[in-house]
């Protein structure tokens, strides 16, 4: 069975603007923006055949859902259930809406095996590397899937053992079964956290008050948690423990134009909005100055800080999955997607997660309430390890305001793109690099398309420029 995003079932096709499409594309290459829509390719296995039916041919286009491979599933299957566990069927199963995913496919395998004479059935998400075509991204493709895969297998086991040796409970994240990291055909095994009740918020509307309040507790113990186990390093240097740490968006911007001229038609782009929009003439200034510094800033905002620990780097509410009670309260939540993971301060993580994954009426008046209760479980873990804290309240708070021009360039880059709507994202798994001008020239096109086209840009794009001006950060 093989449906393909981009197609009616009725194999009738969808047809956005051109001028949309490539828009769409254009920020679908490097960014959590868009994400591909991914075919859909089940295969089967029954007692150790494949379905040729149910199987892509060789002579077919390598897909993401064709890496998986039955020595994966049964390494998986082993690790998660023991070496008794005998593999009897599996399949690959898309279960994720275009949109959700980013610089990887995330599909599941559900599979069937025998266990001390039962048979029983479990699911995993497996993470594809895309098979996209285009060159000037595989670079990022290898390296985003060796860092959440050593993200996984070396440093939160390291972060675990410590925490539980002071007592206190394991980070909240999914459990990581199998890897593979061989160039262009990686992949990786997760817990599916479904089961338990976990699921996805709706990107577009933001996160609420309880909902952040957890996200950022949790994101304060894997802060806290990088710094006990570097205290506990012989020369107090976690990034020759942990090299893949080092490289962050910083690096890409500085190295590909592909990268840089992501940013830059981006910073236009809010430029066209606000233009439109009227009354923004100092928000416009400003924007204007900072377009031929991009690489400058986030460089300097990346590695000029007061305390160096671990981030997630792509903290935002799709990045994230939460359990609920019977009142639909959120009552826990997950942590996902960590291939961004970077050596930073703390206030990135915060000021990308606050700006682009709240709406003004949350994050405004709940600001200093969010921080103080990030900092308050932050020096709490500390404290149960006896390390020191880093830095007083007041010194943390002026940090998060130093870093505030980070968390501005990544809500115009990324804001629009988070809110899109699902039935608009576009397929770009034909797209090559001999494209990318075509994309870059016409992409400016879409700004008041989309603008006038989702409600729900305008209020929580403008909020962010209305708290920068008020807070001195757009001068």
């Amino acid at each position: 069975m093989e449906i393909h995003n981009g197609t009616t079932q009725n194999n009738q096709p969808v047809s956005p603007s051109p001028s949309y499409r490539r828009h769409i594309q254009l920020l679908s290459l490097t960014i959590p923006a868009l994400a591909m829509p991914d075919d859909v390719t089940t295969k089967s296995m029954e007692n150790g055949n494949v379905d040729p039916s149910a199987s892509s041919s060789d002579s077919d286009a390598l897909t993401p859902q064709s890496l998986v491979k039955e020595e994966h599933v049964q390494a998986a299957l082993a690790a998660d259930k023991g070496t008794a566990a005998s593999l009897t069927a599996w399949k690959v199963v898309d279960f994720t809406k275009p949109g959700d995913n980013y610089a990887c496919v995330v599909s599941s395998v559900e599979v069937r095996y025998d266990l001390d004479g039962k048979s029983f059935e479990v699911v995993y998400v497996v993470k594809l590397n895309p098979c996209r075509t285009f060159e000037s991204m595989k670079e990022f493709t290898y390296m985003a899937f060796q860092k959440e895969a050593k993200f996984y297998t070396d440093l939160i086991p390291e972060m675990n053992t410590i925490l539980r040796s002071i007592g206190l409970k394991e980070l909240k994240f999914p459990r990581c079964f199998y890897t593979f990291l061989e160039a262009d055909k990686e992949v990786i095994f997760l817990e599916d956290l479904r089961p338990q009740g976990f699921k996805m918020t709706d990107r577009r509307q933001g996160l609420d008050e309880a909902h952040v309040i957890l996200a950022l507790r949790e994101l304060a113990r894997v802060h806290a948690a990088s710094l006990l186990v570097e205290a506990q390093l012989p020369n107090k240097d976690i990034i020759a423990r942990f090299p893949f740490i080092k490289k962050s968006w910083s690096y890409f911007i500085r190295k590909s134009e592909v990268f840089l001229s992501v940013f830059e038609t981006q910073l236009k782009y809010s430029i066209d909005l606000l233009t439109k929009v009227g009354g923004y003439e100092r928000a416009i200034r400003w924007i204007e100055d900072i377009l031929p510094k991009i690489p400058d800033i986030i460089e300097e905002q990346v590695n000029d800080a007061k305390l160096k620990l671990v981030c997630h780097g792509d903290c935002w509410s799709n990045n994230m999955l939460f359990r609920y009670n019977e009142d639909d309260r959120p009552v826990e939540v997950m942590l996902l997607d960590v291939q961004l993971n970077n050596y930073s301060s703390p206030a990135i993580d915060l000021n990308y997660m606050l700006y682009t994954s709240t709406i003004g009426e949350v994050r405004q008046p709940n600001l200093q309430d969010f921080l103080s209760t990030y900092y308050s479980t932050f020096c709490s873990v500390l404290e149960a390890g006896n390390v020191d804290r880093p830095f007083t309240q007041a010194e943390f708070l002026q940090e998060f305001r130093d870093k505030n021009l980070y968390g501005v360039i990544y809500a115009m880059v990324l804001l629009p793109f988070m809110i899109v709507e699902p039935e608009d994202v576009i397929d770009l798994s034909t797209g090559t690099d001999e494209d990318i001008n075509v994309m870059m020239e016409e992409s400016q096109a879409k700004a008041n398309e989309l603008l006038d086209k989702n409600p729900l840009l305008r209020p929580r794009f403008l909020n962010v420029f209305d708290d920068m001006m008020e807070s001195g950060v757009i001068p």
